[in-house]
């Protein structure tokens, strides 16, 4: 749509620019300017056949030749023996010129306001002297856009891209299918949760085919007006038909494909249904692919997931470790930086992509505010959990409330560093080392994730006889790991959890973590001098503080 809108004003443009070449040719003029010797030589020879007087110039006419001679520089007298004509040619050929310019310009702005009426008159269904029109979207609106994000620009993700390589292909080659009789999914859905990356992935094939590529967001669809989010709906694939080969990439697509059912209403499903008619509404060689993105799969209509709609299915996951480095690797080439990336890779467990590069660029500006040449591994350390969990206003402790702190801060990062938990360095005012991440873990692991959440309580309340109320976000994560463990995972005394089964478990990991505080308390004593003293602490000054006592 935004090409051919452009090849109609530049060939307007070019249209009044060779109307005013030709007219410049016509009106310029070719005279040879001559001096008044030669004048009167010409005269004299009574060669000259015509003699005509304009404002500044005397033409005289020989044949096909036209000579001038400036104004001044004659008198009446040398004419005497010559018939000499009066020019206005010069000032019509100005006023036709300004009169073919200005036709030409008014042609152009009615052809504009022409199609800008129809445009209206054909969103809004209305009289063109209907002043009120529904809302809609507009054909200006879907102009496509072209993507300048390549592969190379998003890291930590291969495998999704061996799966897109052979969409990219149909859309380079769509010939060497037909012929093989093949043909490519009409919809591919992106899968996983917010931040990985879905809507670059998109961008990026789109990057690789070279093709248009138009970008709505689910929630665009949903309209109050009864019929407008349809309406939108068959105008979005009427002009990307019209541009194929091109990809329609739908964000969000949740917002509009949820489950039908008693409490939909009739514009949501009317919305759900065109947008299936759609899909079904052109072959798989019609060189139109639909993308979409959800991070709720579970939600989706039955109908838009069946075979012949969305029927490859592309699950983009949380980074892993290497995916990290590399996704890292690529955001810290432009930011000068003294970092080993593997150290930040191990420190951001559970980060997407968005957060890895909110995490460079909270870095970079931090390092730019404490004047620093180089960015390095403690600005990440002091901005990881402004990323992760957001800036918090930091807490103004007394003297006992410190104590309480250091007690239940060394507790819980010990046990972390025992249970190898992955964190990199904990500061005082942590309320957590790291996000829960949605992986399948083992009964083990989850008892050793419950264990460092109690164990700040656990020592407070060995030391003091006591714990204050900071404990709640641990002490509540700590439940509901508990709860899942018992009710949904299996893990507890038996398959099918018994009475009170969770206040057991609970217990029982309490009374574990206890006995194991008890084994390393001057250990933890060495932890809570250097919290003391420097309000944070490495996983790596833990662990060598650990090995001497176990």
């Amino acid at each position: 749509m935004l090409t051919s809108k452009v090849n109609r004003i530049v060939i307007y443009i070019s249209g009044l620019i060779i109307i005013s070449l030709i007219l410049f040719a016509v009106l310029r003029d070719t005279s040879k300017l001559i001096t008044l010797s030669e004048a009167n030589k010409i005269l004299s020879d009574k060669s000259v056949q015509k003699v005509i007087v304009s404002e500044d110039y005397v033409y005289l006419q020989i044949g096909n030749e036209l000579f001038k001679i400036a104004s001044s520089q004659v008198t009446p007298s040398m004419f005497v023996n010559y018939k000499v004509e009066i020019s206005n040619e010069s000032n019509v050929l100005v006023y036709i010129l300004f009169i073919i310019l200005f036709l030409c310009l008014g042609s152009f702005i009615f052809r504009f306001w022409q199609k800008q009426e129809g445009i209206s008159l054909h969103m809004s269904g209305m009289k063109k002297s209907t002043p009120i029109q529904t809302p809609g979207i507009s054909l200006e609106s879907l102009e496509s856009t072209k993507s300048d994000v390549s592969f190379d620009d998003i890291g930590g993700i291969s495998d999704v891209k061996i799966e897109l390589e052979e969409i990219i292909d149909f859309m380079k080659n769509p010939t060497r299918y037909k012929k093989f009789g093949a043909r490519m999914p009409r919809g591919v859905l992106l899968v996983g949760p917010p931040g990985v990356g879905k809507t670059m992935i998109a961008k990026a094939v789109a990057n690789a085919a070279n093709v248009p590529f138009y970008y709505q967001s689910g929630a665009s669809f949903v309209q109050i007006y009864v019929g407008m989010g349809a309406k939108r709906v068959h105008e979005l694939f009427l002009v990307a038909k019209k541009n194929a080969p091109s990809i329609i990439f739908i964000d969000e697509i949740d917002a509009v494909g949820k489950k039908r059912g008693g409490e939909r209403n009739d514009e949501r499903e009317g919305t759900l249904n065109q947008l299936l008619t759609e899909m079904d509404g052109f072959e798989g060689s019609s060189g139109v692919i639909v993308v979409a993105a959800t991070n709720k799969i579970e939600v989706l209509d039955e109908a838009l997931l069946r075979a012949g709609r969305f029927d490859r299915r592309i699950f983009v996951e949380l980074p892993t470790k290497g995916e990290r480095e590399s996704i890292l690797n690529k955001y810290l080439t432009k930011v000068p930086n003294k970092v080993d990336v593997k150290i930040v890779a191990n420190m951001t467990v559970g980060f997407n992509g968005a957060a890895l590069a909110a995490l460079v660029n909270e870095s970079a500006l931090l390092s730019l505010r404490q004047n620093s040449l180089h960015v390095t591994i403690e600005h990440f350390y002091e901005v990881k959990d402004k990323v992760m969990f957001g800036k918090k206003k930091l807490q103004m402790l007394n003297n006992q409330q410190k104590t309480f702190r250091i007690t239940y801060q060394a507790a819980k990062v010990a046990l972390a560093t025992h249970f190898d938990i992955p964190f990199e360095k904990l500061m005082l005012s942590n309320e957590k080392l790291t996000p829960a991440i949605n992986e399948p873990f083992i009964k083990r692991e989850l008892e050793s994730r419950v264990q460092m959440l109690l164990a700040g309580t656990v020592a407070c309340d060995i030391k003091y006889g006591e714990h204050s109320s900071s404990v709640v976000i641990d002490l509540s994560e700590a439940k509901e790991l508990v709860e899942m463990m018992c009710q949904e995972y299996g893990m507890g005394s038996s398959l099918l959890p018994a009475k009170d089964e969770s206040i057991l478990m609970l217990e029982k990991l309490y009374q574990e973590c206890k006995i194991l505080l008890l084994s390393i308390h001057t250990t933890l004593e060495s932890i809570e001098s250097i919290l003391l003293e420097r309000e944070s602490i490495s996983k790596t000054d833990v662990r060598k503080l650990l090995d001497e006592v176990l």
